[in-house]
């Protein structure tokens, strides 16, 4: 049953291609036609580098090619029902961002807004590696603000499939690569919220209790992900000093909310 729903995708494929080289538009036709190429069902493997750079290059060409490019792969994105066709747009995606054109960058900014990727009806139900898979495709007052996101897309991270499945897997194992970087960019932008006393100390000085208990609670969701990512990320000791900040500064603040309420009873 699976692999007739693999033909199927493949024959989608075929079908869209022909549909896109008999459009009169050919600039449109010629942007399609690269990332259906790019984002094929017929391999479990990343884009080749050579259908990467073709996407790429078009930002080069003008602001209409690449805001076409933009919206051919959201809607290959958001029309497939293959979790290997999703990864491959989304690792396109992650590659506009870190090594696209301004064009490129600037028209996937432009579709932005809340939640604009809007993966989180995306379903597979062939089989148990790739439910997995598709459950992984859902899931980017300032410091309480910025410390929610940035909890919130670790927590996506630890939603990776078992290693078993990455080993076998050239696609996830490429994206994993690009995971590995962005948790590392994540742990970049929490260290400095977290990391200088005087500032952090000015900062929590200004939350209200309900706030502190909310830090409180998203720096715990944060170190509840920590044994899931010492499974996927193998280097430990690299990231130890980060959780010994989360767990001092998770401290100073269960000490901070328990002396207001101290100072509440005697008031």
């Amino acid at each position: 049953m699976a692999g007739l729903r693999e033909l199927k995708g493949i024959l989608k494929d075929k079908a869209s291609l022909f549909k896109a080289n008999l459009s009169t538009n050919r600039p449109l036709s010629y942007v399609n036609v690269t990332v259906l190429r790019a984002t094929t069902h017929s391999t479990t493997s990343p884009p080749s580098e050579h259908r990467l750079i073709a996407v790429l290059s078009l930002g080069h060409r003008s602001s209409i090619m690449a805001d076409a490019c933009t919206e051919s792969i959201m809607n290959r994105l958001h029309r497939t029902h293959s979790p290997y066709v999703a990864l491959k747009c989304l690792f396109i995606l992650h590659n506009i961002i870190s090594k696209g054109s301004s064009n490129l960058r600037n028209q996937l900014i432009s579709t932005g807004g809340y939640n604009f990727l809007n993966l989180s009806e995306f379903n597979y139900k062939s089989n148990i590696e790739k439910r997995e898979i598709s459950l992984w495709v859902r899931c980017k007052r300032d410091l309480l603000k910025e410390m929610n996101t940035l909890v919130g897309f670790i927590e996506g991270i630890c939603e990776v499939p078992d290693s078993l499945h990455l080993q076998r897997n050239d696609l996830l194992h490429e994206l994993m690569i690009l995971v590995g970087e962005d948790y590392r960019a994540a742990q970049y932008q929490i260290i400095p919220r977290l990391s200088s006393d005087t500032d952090f100390a000015d900062q929590i000085s200004r939350l209200s209790s309900t706030d502190s208990s909310e830090l409180i609670a998203c720096l715990k969701r944060l170190e509840n992900c920590k044994k899931r990512l010492t499974e996927v990320f193998a280097n430990r000791k690299r990231h130890d000093a980060f959780w010994e900040l989360i767990s001092q500064r998770k401290m100073e603040l269960e000490k901070m909310t328990g002396n207001r309420g101290r100072s509440l009873v005697w008031k």
